[in-house]
């Protein structure tokens, strides 16, 4: 697989999630949705884990979402939806609910809550990180704050877009 082969996402969903609560979201970078990577889900799992390893997103996994609102502070997290759809909470209690499926592709911001509402039976995803982290776990609780939100603060910009790499879309949006 090679970026060059990818065509732009049908529709690129941005939005900057705000602070709700005790979930910090994040106020600097937008919460990203590719709509319909198709070319990028048709592979098999490990040779998409071997793309985003390439574009330096590293430490992935295949499942699904919690169905607990949870964020990262120390770094920012991809999900590629490889298998049926779900509908994600993103920014915590008062969040927007989008409808993702097999073939979107979804970046979250250090910060930002996000929560499976429901799912079909086949959802699956493969999750990575741009950082050689190990992630932290967080629920929007009063005794994460104010750690969270100066780890977040710390969180610089990715190396490479994990899909279009050193000059992908998600520089577009995150300066």
């Amino acid at each position: 697989m090679n970026k060059g082969q990818f065509a732009q996402p049908k529709e690129v969903i941005h939005e900057l999630i705000r602070k709700n609560g005790y979930f910090p979201n994040n106020p600097q970078y937008p919460f990203l949705v590719y709509k319909n990577m198709a070319a990028l889900t048709d592979q098999p799992p490990d040779a998409i884990q071997a793309f985003l390893r390439h574009n330096q997103w590293i430490n992935s996994w295949v499942d699904g979402i919690y169905k607990n609102h949870h964020y990262h502070s120390n770094t920012h997290e991809l999900l590629v939806v490889i298998a049926g759809d779900c509908q994600v909470q993103i920014g915590g209690d008062q969040g927007k609910i989008y409808e993702i499926a097999r073939g979107d592709v979804i970046i979250l911001p250090a910060g930002v809550a996000h929560k499976n509402t429901g799912s079909s039976s086949d959802f699956k995803c493969i999750g990575a990180y741009p950082f050689d982290v190990e992630c932290d776990m967080n629920y929007g609780k009063a005794e994460e704050h104010p750690q969270v939100v100066d780890n977040i603060k710390r969180v610089g910009l990715p190396a490479r877009d994990p899909v279009f790499g050193a000059e992908g879309l998600l520089f577009d949006y995150w300066k």
